[in-house]
């Protein structure tokens, strides 16, 4: 699974890197990297994080990698949705999309990519963040039988869309 981050949106959606981003935009990008590098490290997915880049000094690299995680820049007069959207039909259900912007998960969807809201990614990059500052591992579920009060039985099926869609996001 290719996480694709739309960068300035998932940085104006969270609350501890929107104050970041107000003082100094490269902060906020620099943050954003230091927090997914953190996620990284208890999910080793390969990421990749689109900002637009049409403000962007001339002569700056369009792509670059740091912390293992890939940074691409959109050109001048080009948006990051356009470059996220090449990268989606690049690797169609193998692309998970973190963006709140209805234009790019409708086309994520449409081309059998997973998604999920920027708010939504943010609380687990803040997970990510806490249990790396402490030093834990990930609890991995207990195995075995567990009491549980889930109805045994014939159920109804989810859509085959959100079944692949739950699949994804349960990596995560």
């Amino acid at each position: 699974m290719h996480i694709v981050i739309d960068g300035y949106n998932l940085i104006r959606q969270s609350r501890r890197l929107k104050r970041i981003d107000r003082y100094d935009l490269q902060a906020g990008r620099e943050a954003l990297v230091e927090a997914v590098a953190a996620y990284r490290k208890l999910k080793p997915f390969p990421v990749t994080i689109v900002f637009d880049g049409g403000d962007a000094e001339p002569g700056m690299p369009r792509r670059d990698q740091t912390k293992g995680i890939r940074l691409r820049f959109s050109k001048a007069g080009e948006l990051a949705d356009e470059v996220i959207k090449r990268i989606i039909g690049r690797e169609k259900a193998n692309a998970l999309v973190v963006s709140s912007d209805r234009e790019i998960i409708d086309f994520a969807i449409a081309n059998g990519a997973a998604t999920i809201s920027s708010a939504e990614f943010d609380e687990r990059l803040d997970m990510a963040h806490y249990m790396d500052s402490k030093g834990a591992e990930e609890v991995a579920p207990a195995s075995g039988w567990q009491a549980t009060t889930k109805k045994t039985g014939p159920s109804r099926r989810l859509p085959k869309r959100k079944r692949k869609m739950n699949k994804a996001l349960s990596k995560l």
